[in-house]
């Protein structure tokens, strides 16, 4: 039986609770819900990327990819993405953000988008990704 490996890339700070920011456990990759934090400066609270949906958007895609990275897998890998948002009013505009960042890949992964409001204050988006790794 493999092992599951916490994953927690030195952009990201200590998760605040018991749980992980990634667990990879043989070819699987679970990345937890991440949110637009810019990279972890020590002593100081979570600063978000910025106020506006795309800025906090293309934060959370590289805080995804960053544990992505650390666990040995990529984009091309994830199965299924998961995008949660706080406003409904922001679905046409994270689309756009989605198919210009991920244009590039050959084969979209699967993604459920969803609205809610359990974010802190000030965030607009948080992103899960689960991976495949050959």
């Amino acid at each position: 039986m493999t092992e599951k490996t916490a994953i927690t890339p030195p952009t990201h700070t200590a998760p605040p609770a018991k749980f992980s920011h990634g667990v990879r456990k043989g070819n699987l990759l679970q990345v937890a819900g991440q949110v637009g934090f810019l990279p972890a400066v020590e002593g100081q609270a979570p600063t978000p990327a910025g106020p506006t949906l795309r800025e906090q958007t293309l934060q959370t895609f590289a805080n995804v990819e960053a544990i992505l990275t650390e666990g040995g897998a990529s984009w091309d890998d994830v199965m299924m993405i998961r995008v949660y948002l706080t406003d409904t009013g922001h679905f046409a505009e994270m689309n756009e953000i989605y198919n210009e960042y991920f244009k590039d890949l050959a084969v979209a992964p699967a993604a459920r988008t969803t609205v809610y409001v359990g974010l802190p204050a000030g965030l607009l988006i948080e992103i899960d990704a689960l991976a495949v790794l050959g």
